[in-house]
């Protein structure tokens, strides 16, 4: 007898999932769906999403809660994925792998029930679902076999399904697709995956069917209906053999009107479509596609996963490599198979065949950090004009000041964050400014304008611990510019709406380098017209709240008070203070949606304490790496900005990736209220906290500070006097001024003073 108790839990778990979701569940399927458009499909119709054994990019493969959130977050023809194993007693179950110990817990349940077979030749050692009935496997529960994808959720007890189980979560039928991997296996121990197929459909709708092996599929090609069940020929590796013919699934892929006899379509790896090089950068597409479909073929195309690095010509945007299959001049395929359903459900219904000039349906303004420096070294020309041509409103330049005082676009006063300083003949400047930041650097203030031009531009790779590395072919292009270059080439770009200018620092140059970076902005604004002209809006950040009082009366330009540290409100008096210099916020992803281990917590009323104040609300840094979203975001960029967006109503947002975020905008399911489709809703915080059950559940940290007067009060910047215009260096700013120990004696005196 099954486990009552599993099957209880499924229903609670099932339950949990649905509840945030159930007023949009109600015929989405033309809500925001693509209906107008004639796919170059087989047949014309919307490619599939096939959800590989559910929703497995996060819970464990096969388990009753991944098919239900597959079925939740994805377009209503979804199709659930199952990897057919026979047991000792004939049934049919869903599991990915052979090996039932790479996804279950078997090998502690059942731990001296190892066996060794051999497979193409090969000794395997393991637990096979050969060796065990049904009610054998009963106290088994699924597990997440994925050592990168979190564990999360392997305490949950969930039980092994069955096809005729998972045909219950069905609704409507046809939406399940059985893969059949190991037929020759099965038959080595007297099971029949054939009798199995046959007697299945009898009772069970099955709309797809998939093997590798030619045999199996000629089996059955005529005791099934087409017009009911397809045949799907699976294609592995191209130099691999297929058992029945003993040729390689590259040979085959040469016939495919044989392939037609018994099929009706194809699936392979993404990569025999857009083949990609040993660096990862695709190479131009095959013609797989066409040929198949002038053969009378579909193809699905496999091997889907936000989680996995694919090309980086995608940026790391999961919905850019959908769509290069779905939304291209040449063809699209007839289906994904993914481990992230909801991602291709956004692609195929939201964002395909929107063209460029579609208007914008969402409201947030989309702030580059540093340009586009997800693609190129940042604050370089070429992060710059990437960023003006991905569609960026707002263009960002973090103003550095070098030793002869001239105001650049660099990310960081440290060189060797954004530069290859280190390896130049620059390093015996290495030095350690308490100040500034703990450790050592080499500060932008010690080289000339002339000697900066000199260093190589070096790309962030914020994630590397991850091996996740930005667009290495590029990661040393591009030249910094001057800010009144910056300024000159933002004028030309008719696509703005402005620019931020970020300060830092001010205090510490002003007191310890005599150079006035606030002046030297100002100057380069006002040089370049942008004090007198509405067309560009003109934003100026700091953190530093003294930075901004002494711009107060630059009444053209919008102050922008940057909280540093991750807060979870604000006091009335601390607003009511801010609101006395700044025109509005910046604050951190984790200071609206806290996490716990990369699990939202919750949501914090940040953003609509300072909205209430008429604050706009501007949240950074927003990137596309999987790794720097909470897992409640689906490792996919698109709903983690849609979630700010739409669940915490912010007013911008600053990325790294403008691209994806100018993309967002102008998807078309938004802006379609309580028709909103499920894969383009705001995700519930602390939802997937719910189901972890207690063993496995994050520590509990601290809450997050509210933020105080005393955080955002800094004293008045230090005077710094102007040096003899004689001897300002060309190109700079009036901000340098010579150091005297009569000037020092002065400054120290006045600090007592104030001190007493």
């Amino acid at each position: 007898m099954r486990n009552s108790l599993g099957r209880t839990f499924f229903l609670l778990l099932l339950l949990l999932l649905l509840l945030h979701s159930l007023l949009v569940m109600t015929l989405v399927s033309a809500q925001g769906s693509n209906k107008t458009t004639l796919w170059p499909t087989l047949s014309g119709n919307p490619p599939l999403v096939i959800a590989r054994g559910g929703f497995s990019g996060l819970f464990p493969d096969s388990s009753s809660i991944a098919y239900a959130l597959a079925l939740q977050v994805s377009v209503p023809d979804v199709l659930l994925w199952c990897d057919v194993q026979l047991t000792k007693d004939g049934a049919g179950i869903c599991v990915p792998n052979i090996r039932l110990e790479n996804a279950t817990n078997i090998a502690e349940v059942l731990r001296n029930k190892k066996k060794v077979y051999l497979f193409n030749g090969i000794p395997t050692r393991g637990w096979f679902s050969v060796d065990f009935t049904l009610n054998e496997l009963a106290n088994v529960s699924l597990t997440q076999g994925v050592y990168s994808r979190t564990n999360k959720f392997d305490g949950n007890s969930l039980q092994i399904l069955t096809v005729q189980d998972l045909a219950k979560t069905t609704k409507p039928q046809p939406g399940i697709w059985l893969n059949i991997q190991y037929d020759a296996f099965f038959k080595q121990h007297n099971l029949s995956m054939r009798s199995f197929v046959l007697s299945v459909s009898r009772s069970v709708v099955v709309g797809y069917i998939s093997s590798p092996e030619v045999g199996f599929l000629r089996s059955i090609t005529t005791r099934l209906n087409p017009r009911t069940t397809k045949l799907v020929f699976r294609f592995l590796g191209q130099y691999e053999l297929e058992p029945s013919t003993n040729q390689t699934y590259g040979s085959l892929l040469k016939n495919l009107t044989f392939i037609k006899t018994f099929a009706s379509g194809i699936l392979v790896p993404k990569a025999y479509i857009w083949p990609v090089d040993g660096s990862l950068y695709l190479q131009p597409h095959t013609s797989v596609v066409v040929d198949a479909h002038k053969a009378g073929l579909e193809v699905f195309a496999s091997d889907f996963a936000n989680d996995v690095p694919f090309s980086f010509n995608y940026s790391y945007d999961p919905v850019s490599e959908s769509l290069s299959f779905i939304d291209n001049d040449d063809f699209s395929v007839d289906g994904m198979l993914t481990d992230f359903p909801i991602t291709p459900s956004q692609a195929r219904d939201c964002f395909a065949h929107l063209g460029k000039n579609a208007s914008a349906q969402a409201k947030p303004l989309v702030i580059s950090k540093c340009g586009a420096s997800g693609d190129y070294p940042g604050c370089t020309d070429l992060a710059f004009m990437q960023a003006i041509a991905d569609g960026v409103d707002v263009l960002d330049c973090p103003v550095q000041l070098s030793k002869d005082g001239t105001p650049f676009c660099l990310s960081s006063i440290n060189l060797i964050d954004s530069t290859l300083v280190a390896q130049s003949s620059f390093m015996n400047l290495l030095t350690s400014i308490p100040k500034i930041k703990t450790g050592s650097g080499i500060f932008t203030f010690s080289l000339t304008w002339s000697q900066i031009q000199t260093l190589t531009p070096a790309i962030a790779n914020p994630y590397y611990n991850y091996r996740l590395f930005r667009n290495p072919k590029f990661r040393k292009a591009g030249k910094f510019l001057k800010l009144s270059e910056f300024l000159a080439l933002s004028k030309n770009a008719s696509s703005l709406t402005g620019v931020l200018i970020s300060i830092e620092h001010a205090a510490y140059l002003a007191e310890e380098q005599r150079l006035s970076v606030t002046d030297a902005v100002i100057d380069a604004l006002s040089k370049a017209g942008y004090d007198n002209q509405t067309s560009l809006r003109v934003m100026i950040q700091s953190s530093d709240s003294s930075v901004l009082m002494k711009i107060k009366d630059q009444k053209n330009y919008e102050r922008v008070y940057k909280v540093d540290k991750n807060i979870r409100n604000a006091l009335n008096s601390t607003i009511k203070n801010i609101k006395t210099f700044a025109d509005s916020v910046v604050v951190s992803k984790m200071s609206v949606f806290p996490e716990r281990q990369a699990f939202l917590t919750g949501a914090t009323d940040t953003v609509s304490k300072l909205q209430s104040f008429k604050f706009p609300v501007y949240v950074e840094t927003f990137s596309n790496e999987f790794v720097s979203q909470a897992w409640d975001f689906f490792s996919d960029a698109n709903m983690e900005i849609n979630s700010f967006v739409m669940g915490a109503n912010v007013d911008g947002v600053i990325t790294d990736f403008p691209k994806t975020a100018a993309r967002y905008k102008r998807n078309r399911c938004l802006g379609l209220g309580n028709e909103t489709p499920s894969y383009m809703t705001s995700v519930q915080p602390r939802q997937l906290m719910q189901i972890i059950s207690q063993a496995y559940m994050p520590t509990a940290e601290a809450p997050y500070p509210v933020l105080t007067i005393a955080d955002v009060a800094e004293p008045p910047l230090p005077s710094v006097s102007a040096r003899a215009a004689a001897s300002r260096p060309s190109g700079g700013s009036s901000s340098i001024i010579k150091s005297s120990k009569w000037d020092d004696l002065m400054s120290w005196i006045n600090k007592l003073l104030q001190y007493d």
